[in-house]
């Protein structure tokens, strides 16, 4: 890669893509570190994973079989919708800590109402749609919309698929780490393609992610290497690996939330061999659960959980998740192998619980696996108080709470499922609002722990080929840091 010539570059950029080195849209784009993951496998690079559970281990959640094969959905032909014209995208952070970024984060030319497009297409607007308004959409403490702006869900959220076939189950988890799906790749590996301007904007760009202080940050920046010889891109440091607290993190709103008493909007992790990043399916739940068998009946928690319909939007990739299943993203669903989580909420004597099944697992192994539903949901409420209740992440404790008293704290429940165009408050807290498109000039960074609200994102200036004014020779592209 290291050429010296800034053209032989170019011509190398199915690699890396080298801002500035040409116009032509079509140049590949790919990151640095494409081995650096993050899902719920907690896949760390340099590390390989050794745990997966068995389905005969009773009560862990994860109940990963090793081997199984991936589901692959029937998935639509129509594209992945982008974020609504209706929607005015704040530029805000998430979290009430700290509430909203300033537009100084906008990637340059775009407004600090709406998310930059190269391609200048006109976005297509999701199956449910912000109301307009003279006065735009009720903002919330964190700057989004509030779920209430939204309107009502359109019907066929809650519309009954328990005959449709299509089966499947949850597992659980929330290990904090940088979303799989905030990972740039050429078209890899679940992720985002990023091949084209046009690919980026059709797979929804990538997944946000935030610093420890749930300040969104960029996903990805000009790579930490990048010198007179070389140019590129790469994803910002992830929390599971070496950086700790100085990485980037789940946004903590991506954890889920009720929209009435049927109907519920999460993230989730797919499986590993279809790419699903920000797409969007409707489960409606049938009352038992995985490992079900004439000596093995649903529980209250499985029955209690019947009937009701949940639409989940794709922010990981999970290499072991098995076929129908989506693992789902709530906290206190078990940190996993790779934890970031007790990295970003600190405290004495906190318990995770079971690292495949978290809070729940844990309440079985003191309740027994067949006590009330009342005494499972205390359990899990009370873990959940114990764990967030002064952590100061109000989204972590709402989606904690929202496991035991929505979710009726049931154990990989099983469901039936369909693809479904995504909600807009799915979209909106999804795509990153920095990097909108799949070129930045963003300065790389060590430590995103100190960066705050309204701080100015630092950039890098680079040239094109013999333009840089401090090479007298003419013969590199030069990126001013």
């Amino acid at each position: 890669m290291k050429k010296r010539l800034f053209s032989s570059l170019c011509a190398a950029s199915a690699i890396a893509v080298f801002f500035g080195c040409g116009d032509d849209s079509s140049t590949p784009f790919a990151p640095t570190q494409s081995n650096n993951l993050s899902s719920s496998t907690n896949f760390v690079p340099g590390v390989e994973s050794s745990s997966s559970v068995t389905a005969s281990d009773p009560g862990l959640s994860s109940a990963v079989v090793p081997g199984s094969s991936v589901f692959e959905p029937a998935l639509s032909s129509a594209s992945a919708p982008v974020l609504s014209s209706a929607v005015d995208s704040p530029v805000s952070s998430s979290g009430a800590e700290n509430p909203g970024l300033s537009s100084a984060v906008v990637v340059p030319g775009s407004s600090a109402d709406a998310p930059a497009s190269s391609s200048g297409a006109a976005p297509v607007s999701s199956a449910a749609e912000v109301p307009v308004s003279s006065a735009g959409p009720e903002l919330g403490p964190d700057g989004f919309p509030t779920l209430e702006s939204y309107g009502p869900p359109p019907a066929e959220y809650t519309k009954n698929i328990l005959n449709n076939g299509n089966n499947g189950w949850n597992s659980r988890y929330w290990d904090a780490c940088k979303p799989h799906c905030s990972w740039i790749s050429n078209g890899q590996e679940g992720k985002t393609d990023t091949t084209t301007e046009a690919s980026y904007q059709k797979g929804m760009t990538t997944a946000r992610n935030c610093n420890i202080h749930d300040v969104e940050v960029p996903t990805f920046t000009v790579g930490s290497g990048a010198n007179v010889y070389w140019f590129g891109y790469e994803g910002t440091n992830n929390a599971c690996g070496n950086a700790k607290e100085k990485g980037v993190f789940t946004c903590t709103d991506m954890a889920p939330i009720a929209v009435n008493d049927s109907l519920s909007y999460a993230y989730v992790a797919g499986p590993g061999s279809q790419t699903t990043c920000g797409k969007c399916f409707h489960l409606q739940y049938n009352g038992s659960f995985k490992d079900a068998s004439a000596n093995n009946a649903a529980k209250e928690t499985h029955k209690a959980l019947k009937g009701k319909h949940m639409v989940v939007m794709t922010s990981n990739i999970g290499h072991d998740v098995e076929r129908g299943q989506f693992d789902l993203m709530v906290p206190g669903g078990g940190v996993g192998a790779f934890d970031a989580l007790s990295v970003q909420v600190k405290g004495q004597n906190i318990k995770w619980g079971a690292g495949f099944g978290g809070f729940l697992t844990e309440c079985q192994s003191t309740l027994g696996y067949d006590n009330t539903l009342e005494k499972y949901q205390q359990c899990v409420r009370d873990m959940c108080d114990a764990a967030f209740g002064n952590a100061g992440f109000p989204n972590l404790l709402r989606g904690c709470h929202w496991f035991a008293d929505w979710f009726m704290a049931a154990d990989n429940p099983t469901y039936n499922w369909e693809e479904v165009e995504c909600p807009q408050y799915l979209i909106d807290h999804y795509l990153t609002r920095i990097n909108t498109t799949r070129d930045n000039n963003y300065k790389w960074r060590d430590d995103w722990s100190t960066f705050k609200q309204g701080d100015v994102l630092d950039t890098a200036v680079c040239w094109k080929d013999g333009e840089n004014p401090h090479d007298p020779n003419g013969k590199g592209a030069g990126c001013e840091k």
